[in-house]
């Protein structure tokens, strides 16, 4: 039996506008094991960035519980919480958020300043190791604006995995790709999670949703659909089938 890296029962949050209270989301029940892909699809307005928020710690619910790798989020405080982000789980942003005038090591580097058990030298050996993993062997002293978008995508996964994180937590991460890279970023990610790595990608793409081995669709606060991919498709198969471009 797979562990459970989430588990969220009955999840809900209210945020109060003056005299009003929007619910936003509406008793969500869900769980996500060890090794799962999993997409969270849905329109502005669903759900989806409040959920997102509280998945990664950076707020807590109004009611019901989430347990991340069986730590209860609600009961912990706001230095609790950070520290949990920052062992627990490593972000992926659509606009890569990485420091401009800093080499893609430095980057890389970044999450393990805040841990300090863990020496200079061994901060860079595990930042090296990420990069490799990612293919960037060749690009460890380069700063982003010397790096494509897929590229600078890539530091931000390799940042993502240096922590040894239970889960990757993915938003729009294809967002500001055009669809060559962003199928070079599903079948790495797809790469990871054969190697047993556990993500959870927000997208509003269906055609990136398709490479995940499940797809949670979220709708006016609630789940409207919670699905296995049964024809998971391969996005190296994807990138091998587009067609070729031209160069100008």
């Amino acid at each position: 039996m797979k562990q459970k890296i989430l588990d969220i029962s009955d999840l809900k949050r209210d945020f109060v506008m003056g005299d009003q209270t929007v619910r936003a989301l509406k008793g969500i029940t869900f769980d996500i094991k060890s090794g799962e892909f999993v997409t969270i699809m849905g329109s502005s307005g669903s759900g989806k960035t409040t959920l997102l928020n509280i998945l990664g710690c950076l707020d807590k619910p109004s009611g019901g519980s989430y347990l991340l790798d069986g730590v209860d989020v609600k009961s912990l405080n706001r230095d609790e919480l950070a520290g949990l982000r920052n062992t627990k789980i490593g972000f992926v942003f659509q606009a890569y958020n990485l420091l401009p005038r800093t080499s893609a090591l430095e980057n890389v580097e970044l999450p393990l300043f805040y841990n300090k058990t863990i020496t200079a030298e061994e901060r860079k050996e595990r930042a090296i190791k990420s990069l490799e993993s990612v293919k960037l062997a060749e690009r460890f002293d380069h700063t982003p604006s010397q790096l494509s978008g897929g590229q600078q995508q890539r530091v931000a996964i390799a940042r993502a995995l240096v922590n040894h994180p239970v889960m990757i937590l993915a938003d729009e991460a294809t967002g500001n790709l055009d669809t060559r890279t962003s199928y070079e970023i599903m079948a790495l990610m797809q790469e990871l999670n054969a190697e047993g790595k556990t993500i959870v990608f927000v997208t509003h793409e269906p055609d990136i949703a398709a490479f995940s081995t499940r797809t949670i669709m979220l709708r006016d606060g609630k789940i409207q659909k919670d699905s296995i991919n049964q024809n998971q498709r391969s996005a190296k198969e994807a990138l091998a089938n587009l067609p070729e471009t031209d160069d100008y």
